[in-house]
């Protein structure tokens, strides 16, 4: 019972990584391509501790 106040670390890091490529899209439509780089280098980092997590769960 005392599990459903526990925060989730995925739920949040999953929307780190939409904003991420969201600002990322908006970074390479205004043609800014350095940032657009640097944004999808940091959301990829992201996807990777979500999938280790992913990982630790279900073992």
């Amino acid at each position: 019972m005392l599990s459903l106040f526990k925060s989730n670390p995925t739920k949040k890091l999953e929307k780190r990584y939409s904003e991420l490529l969201e600002q990322a899209m908006q970074a390479q439509r205004k043609g800014d391509i350095r940032t657009y780089s640097m944004l999808t280098a940091e959301a990829e980092e992201v996807h990777e501790q979500i999938k280790a997590l992913d990982a630790q769960k279900s073992q």
